[in-house]
């Protein structure tokens, strides 16, 4: 998705150059506000006292505002995903996106490089300023102009756009345009007549054009309109000016235009760059203040095209110089080779290439230095030693470790910069190409396979003149064989020659550990790689992020690292087949032991940590599964689907679970009983919540018999407990028997967690038999249990059915009260089946509360999420759920009960529990969008 916002006009904003509806004045004023920070976090108050002032509305305003912004500028993001352009971050928003993609700062970078090239490139200067200068469309922020928040935004601009006109005039009289000029500075000087460069240029275009007569008559006009307007006389610089005209000073005269070439060594860009604004104003930032930056990374993220634009970009600090080291393999040679680069006669070492450099004023770009770490790094110091003025910007895949270095590490293209570098080099390739919607769609899952890797998406839309992107995207399971032929330096040629280049640079040691990181399917922490790599790793995994074949995830804290999928796929390649196998056997064991040691959580007041660790893991389960199945190992699979079947019952995770416990079961007929029975209790448990009441029953009674079997009294009490709540379900009439002896048993156990459930389930078939009072009693105990050991799940689901029990006496407002609140537990607690069957039950407390579309919202809420991850009430409950449906439905026109289900159907969790929470306490309930 390529986002452009425009605030040099009216705002306004295009999504893959389509125009997005912002909406109202004050939605799009939001959006002009956090344009204006310049990507700094706005604080919410801070927004809605720019946008109100003291006529203060409620914070639900703002935060619907945003959520419409969000709608209208990531039109493809899911309903729950992180919004990547405008997030919350601490207690405001800021919009995030790259400073390209916003017009004014565009405008603001081409005008910096325009300004800089006036001397020494007038042409390019000119070619640059006049594309800086085409982004305006009226007055910025033309709809805001006179609002306070953007005054100091629109002052800036208007400031950078006269001082950007005049850089033009010099521009083009650098380039002998004298008369050409001549009309629209003398325009400017009547639109700007307090501007004295705008002066200084008309004499100085008249004067060269031979009217020197015209050129102190302009000077005279300046002199009056400085002493009318402001009561002062011309500065230094217009009088230094007329009188250089009146003595007709030969520097007035054009001087020869520069050679281009004959002052850097840089190569001129063939490509536009392509999504690096924010890390080239980063990277500038610190050479302003270092003398020392390598720019770090992997094999294709784009250094050397990074070092380039800033050496381009900071010519003010010294004079840019290259030096191609990616062919030099003898280290002695390196002080030559600079020497070399820099024209510098018969210096063949560091201390004469010092003794040449002591009093230069120079940019030294040191290209490749990875395979000559040691030498680059002796040689660096020592000419930073002993020179005033060099500064040295370096690109290596490895850090150089030298005193005072800044190291600036290179991250991939976000989704949307990588989809248009695709976009733009495709096009290249196949003219006329423009990608349909379902085309734009797979490129972005395109670029993120590859890791956002410019190297990577170049080769990929390379291929667009012989695949479609679907091609390209099928062809990645052996990407080094499609991502080939590209262009660049021989060494960049193919993605395999690029990876290969880092690779023969490891040590054997860093080599293997490299290989076995590959196991892991995302990040992974320092304690996790020791036990894949059974030992101390720290030092080898230190190397592997300093040479850039780990990187480290950002702000976490112990710190997680990974491997790009590119990496991933090259190491698994070169292992050998024996040493992988072990490597991921061991891998399969790292990943049972945290996950038994979060489901012996997962019941108790730890729950909230251990679900969040385990969702974490989910790619590591996953790929866990896999090579077990793979290596033939059925039993293991069984043993992992079983300590992960309740994680997957309270996230509703009904397809996945099952997909895994039935091809386990299938696969290990003859299991040990004890593990046989802890996979069919999560198979009765998914069963039910996928609305199979006769599955669920079969598995929780053979559940049963295998745990008596292994003699494990809390499998036993488990599918006791399940076989009876199924079973009465399903019409069994000794249910209520059944569950008593399961509480029995469950108390025998001491697991108070398990007593909890027992209980739970006795009240439920109590409440199946008319034994309201009973029930309420029993539901009662079970609650105090609960939340005595923390089983929260116990909790909610015994609160839900007293609510269900509320609402049939026609107690509605007595069961939103005691509903709601459960709703929030349930949302930090992450289980999403309890909380949607809660909810479904509310939305029916809400009709009856006179309230009925706000219960079809609701409604619409439950039916979308439940929907995402293939869970329904209307199955999981089908004593009572359709009947609440069926009376949210009746209270309410079809038409207006239809739109209400879809405004419903974009709702999160979060909105939906606050639409509640100010319904029933009459109070708004400020929370995180």
């Amino acid at each position: 998705m390529a986002l452009r916002v425009n605030v040099l006009g009216p705002v306004s904003a295009e999504v893959d150059g389509v125009e997005a509806a912002l909406g109202g004045p004050r939605q799009r004023a939001v959006l002009a506000v956090l344009v204006a920070a310049r990507g700094q976090v706005v604080s919410a108050e801070r927004i809605v006292t720019a946008l109100w002032g003291d006529d203060t509305p409620s914070m639900t305003t703002l935060h619907s505002y945003i959520a419409r912004l969000r709608q209208a500028l990531e039109p493809g993001r899911a309903a729950k995903a992180q919004s990547d352009v405008l997030p919350r971050e601490g207690v405001g928003y800021a919009l995030r996106v790259d400073l390209d993609e916003v017009d004014a700062e565009r405008f603001a970078r081409l005008s910096g490089e325009g300004e800089q090239l006036v001397q020494d490139d007038p042409a390019a200067a000119v070619t640059v300023l006049a594309e800086a200068l085409e982004l305006w469309r009226g007055q910025p922020y033309a709809d805001f102009a006179d609002a306070p928040f953007a005054a100091p935004e629109v002052a800036r601009l208007e400031g950078l756009r006269l001082a950007t006109q005049e850089n033009l005039f010099a521009a083009r009289l650098a380039l002998g345009r004298h008369a050409a000029v001549v009309g629209d500075l003398e325009k400017h000087t009547a639109e700007h007549p307090m501007s004295e460069r705008g002066w200084e240029l008309l004499v100085l275009a008249l004067y060269r054009a031979g009217r020197q007569g015209d050129a102190l008559a302009a000077l005279r006009s300046a002199r009056k309109v400085l002493a009318e307007e402001l009561g002062i006389d011309p500065g230094l610089a217009l009088r230094e000016l007329e009188a250089a005209v009146l003595s007709q000073d030969g520097g007035l005269l054009p001087q020869p235009a520069p050679r281009i070439g004959a002052v850097r060594n840089l190569p001129f860009p063939v490509t536009r760059l392509v999504g690096r604004a924010t890390e080239l104003l980063q990277v500038t930032a610190l050479l302003a203040d270092h003398r020392l930056v390598t720019l770090t990374g992997p094999g294709g993220i784009g250094k050397t095209r990074l070092a380039l634009e800033a050496a381009r970009a900071c010519r003010d600090i010294g004079e840019p110089w290259l030096v191609e080291l990616a062919g030099l393999t003898e280290p002695a040679l390196l002080a030559g080779t600079i020497a070399q680069a820099l024209g510098i006669s018969g210096a063949s070492t560091t201390r004469r290439v010092t003794e040449a450099l002591r009093d230069r004023r120079l940019l030294l770009v040191l290209d490749n230095c990875e395979h000559l770490v040691d030498a680059v790094h002796e040689t660096v110091t020592e000419l930073l030693a002993h020179t005033i003025e060099l500064r040295v910007l370096a690109t290596s895949r490895e850090t150089l470790g030298a005193i005072g270095e800044a190291v600036y590490e290179v991250p991939p293209l976000s989704a949307m910069q990588a989809t248009e570098l695709f976009v733009s080099r495709a096009t290249a390739t196949v003219p006329g190409w423009k990608p349909t919607p379902p085309e734009l769609e797979t490129t972005v899952r395109l670029c993120g396979e590859l890791d956002g890797l410019p190297l990577a998406i170049e080769l990929a839309a390379a291929q667009c003149r012989v695949l479609s992107v679907d091609q390209i995207l099928a062809a990645l399971d052996d990407r080094f064989a499609v991502l080939t032929s590209g262009p660049g330096p021989q060494r960049h040629r193919t993605l395999l020659r690029t990876v290969e280049w880092s690779h023969r640079l490891l040590e054997p040691e860093e080599r293997r550990l490299f290989n076995r990181l590959s196991v892991f399917a995302a990040g992974f922490d320092l304690d996790a790689a020791a036990a894949v790599c059974d030992g101390p790793v720290l030092a080898g995994l230190s190397a592997l992020v300093r040479k850039s074949l780990v990187t480290v995830e950002a702000g976490t804290a112990p710190r997680r690292y990974r491997l790009l999928e590119t990496l991933k796929d090259f190491a698994r390649t070169r292992q050998d087949p024996v040493e992988l196998g072990g490597t991921q056997a061991a891998h399969r064991a790292w990943v049972l032991a945290r996950a038994e040691a979060a489901e012996a959580r997962l019941r108790g007041h730890q729950a909230v940590p251990a679900i969040g660790l385990l969702i974490t893991d989910q790619p590591e389960h996953r790929a866990a599964f896999t090579t077990a199945l793979l290596a033939g190992d059925s039993e293991y699979a069984l043993r992992l689907s079983g300590a992960l079947s309740w994680f997957w019952y309270r996230r509703g995770h009904v397809t996945e679970g099952l997909g895994w416990l039935t091809t386990a079961m299938e696969l290990t007929p003859d299991a040990p009983p004890g593990l046989q029975a802890r996979a069919l209790i999560g198979m009765a448990g998914l069963h039910y919540l996928a609305g199979n009441l006769p599955a669920a029953h079969r598995a929780a009674k053979d559940a049963a018999e295998a745990a008596r079997t292994a003699g494990n009294l809390q499998s036993e009490g488990q599918g006791l407990t399940y076989r009876a709540l199924f079973g009465g379900l399903c019409g069994a009439p000794t249910a209520v028997a059944d569950a008593r002896a399961a509480l029995d048993l469950s108390r025998l156990t001491g697991l108070t967690w398990l007593e909890a459930e027992a209980l739970m389930v006795i009240g439920m078939l109590l409440l199946f038999g008319g034994e309201v009072a009973e029930a309420c009693e029993t539901l009662t105990e079970s609650i105090t249990v609960a939340t005595h050991c923390g089983h929260r799940f116990v909790q909610a689901s015994s609160t839900w059915l007293l609510v269900k029990t509320d609402l049939k006496l026609g107690l509605a407002e007595q069961a939103l009260a005691a509903g709601v609140p459960m709703l929030r537990l349930l949302d930090d607690d992450g289980d999403l089946t309890s909380w949607l069957v809660i909810a479904h039950t509310l939305a029916a407390a809400l009709t009856q509360t006179e309230r009925p579309e706000d219960g079809a919202r609701l409604l619409g809420a439950v039916q979308a999420i439940g929907a995402r991850v293939g869970f329904s009430p209307l199955e999981m409950d089908p004593a009572d759920a359709p009947q609440q449906t069926e009376q949210v439905r009746q209270a309410l026109p079809p038409e207006v009960f239809a739109d209400c289900l879809r405004q419903g159907a974009a709702l999160s969790q979060s909105h939906a529990y606050t639409l509640l929470n100010r319904l029933v306490s009459g109070q708004v309930h400020q929370h995180r969008v």
